[in-house]
């Protein structure tokens, strides 16, 4: 959704990193473009005059002129006013003392309350929570059947007494739900209530009645992030009606502006805590303002790629394929599994697409080929269980079978084989290198070493045709990608710091053939 703000933003602050010496010219410049992209990614005019009044004094100050480099300066101060903008920190739930917590959802309708409910319910059990959503929109046809088909889906109970449809008062089934939650021990209650198309009196009434009757502990306002301006006006709107403590935004993957949901967090003083960017039960997760503003400056997200891999790896079989890298013994089965925790981590274009630098290779990740992979794990699969432990015993007949079995050619079983074993060399020579080789690959070394003293270790063998078929930890094979993926990114170059200690006269290379 922000990538045109992402675009200019990026141009703009990327203008500066050639000036050693910054001007009061070049500040006004840069703040006059700034503003133009805040401007045309609509957000609010006046949050846009707060934010560049803040940028502007701070870049004229000391901070600035006192810098060793004072274009990464301003590059801090922007992303630092970003932040501010967005919320400064996480804001986390604020759980009630005695159970059950009441969480009240509010906001027009079509802005993806029902949904966003079994969103948000699966986001609490996974944290350990016995959520139960209650269904009090009884006015939108089959808004009750959505909700308990979207309990289903997300592994919740829920509790509607009332077909809906027009039919039954919101106000008791909310004060029911309560007691339900109570009598079956379900420490968190999710209510979801009715919407409009617009913001009318008779809404305001019902959703601060619901409020009262269920005391909730958070009302989070659901807005959808591609209504433009009437975002602003209508949180402001539900604000001085209801009142909430937080703000939710659905539908960060479309292709709008977005600006103007992030203006909502300035205007209203309520954080925003959750982000849902997709129609899957899984796209949704807490909103990192840090990260945000990262990822709109192009600086990637690397925090959450590292929390998806943790929650989508197992710790236990990391480890182990972790020795058998280091001692020769991986297979492809153990290539498989590695593969299938990838992609459980989501797209292979959205995990690269968090790397820092990311965003100035759109074109090459626009082109990412998941049918790829796909067709890896097919060959994968048409092998026997011996075969995937020895890939050695896999001849022409066997080839042929398997190819016949995946519905590919010959030719691409020949290349995953080869490419695997060519992995399989170079991520233990790495290994061995970084001391993750076992006792024996140690010892085997520490021979090595002792019959010449100044050996310089095997020369890695060539690999040809891109990227190998596995990266250190059992990435998949990205040979198949578009050209410029296997590049240093533009946001990664300039990174001129070396760790304490470092010699460079140390480093060996190998020799040209």
């Amino acid at each position: 959704m922000f990538d045109t703000l992402s675009d200019r933003l990026t141009a703009v602050l990327q203008n500066l990193r050639g000036k050693g010496r910054l001007s009061e010219t070049d500040i006004d410049t840069t703040a006059r473009e700034i503003r133009i992209a805040l401007l045309e990614a609509d957000v609010a005019l006046t949050v846009v005059r707060g934010f560049i009044a803040r940028v502007k004094e701070r870049a004229k100050g000391a901070e600035v002129s006192a810098a060793l480099n004072p274009a990464q300066q301003v590059v801090k101060i922007v992303n630092e006013e970003l932040v501010a903008i967005l919320g400064g920190e996480t804001r986390r739930l604020n759980l009630a003392k005695t159970p059950p917590t009441v969480i009240m959802l509010a906001g027009l309708q079509g802005a993806g309350k029902t949904t966003l409910a079994g969103k948000l319910a699966r986001y609490l059990k996974g944290q350990g929570h016995t959520p139960l959503l209650v269904a009090c929109d009884l006015q939108r046809p089959n808004a009750v059947t959505q909700l308990q088909v979207v309990g289903e889906r997300a592994g919740v109970s829920v509790f509607a007494p009332e077909p809906g449809n027009g039919v039954g008062d919101p106000v008791s089934v909310a004060r029911r739900g309560i007691e339900e939650a109570k009598r079956s021990q379900h420490d968190i209650v999710v209510v979801d209530t009715a919407g409009r198309l617009g913001v009318d009196e008779e809404l305001m009434r019902q959703a601060a009645d619901i409020k009262a009757a269920v005391s909730a502990d958070e009302v989070l306002f659901v807005v959808d992030a591609m209504i433009g301006q009437d975002a602003v006006s209508t949180a402001e709107a539900f604000r001085d009606g209801v009142g909430f403590t937080g703000v939710v935004l659905t539908k960060l993957d479309g292709d709008a502006r977005g600006g103007a949901a992030l203006s909502v967090r300035e205007v209203t003083g309520a954080p925003i805590m959750f982000a849902s960017n997709g129609e899957k039960l899984e796209d949704f997760d807490a909103f990192h303002p840090d990260r945000m503003a990262s990822r709109i400056l192009g600086m990637g997200d690397v925090l959450t790629l590292i929390e998806q891999a943790e929650q989508h790896f197992d710790h236990e079989q990391a480890e182990k394929a972790a020795a058998k890298i280091g001692s020769g013994e991986l297979t492809l089965e153990d290539f498989l599994e590695q593969m299938l925790a990838v992609r459980k981590m989501g797209p292979i274009a959205n995990l690269l697409g968090m790397l820092p630098g990311a965003g100035q290779m759109k074109d090459a990740l626009a082109q990412v080929d998941e049918k790829h992979i796909d067709r890896l794990q097919a060959i994968i699969r048409g092998m026997t269980p011996a075969e995937r432990q020895d890939p050695k015993i896999i001849n022409a007949s066997r080839r042929l079978r398997i190819a016949n079995g995946s519905g590919v050619q010959v030719r691409d079983v020949n290349d995953l084989v080869n490419r695997f074993f060519e992995a399989k060399k170079v991520m233990q020579q790495m290994a061995g290198r970084f001391g993750m080789g076992g006792r024996a690959n140690q010892r085997k070394q520490k021979g090595k070493k002792g019959k010449k003293g100044k050996g310089r270790g095997p020369t890695p063998p060539r690999v040809r045709g891109g990227l190998p078929g596995g990266l250190p930890g059992g990435f998949p094979d990205l040979s198949g990608m578009p050209p410029g993926l296997n590049e240093i990114p533009p946001g990664l170059a300039g990174l001129d710091t070396l760790p304490p200690g470092f010699d460079p006269s140390k480093l060996r290379f190998p020799k040209k053939p």
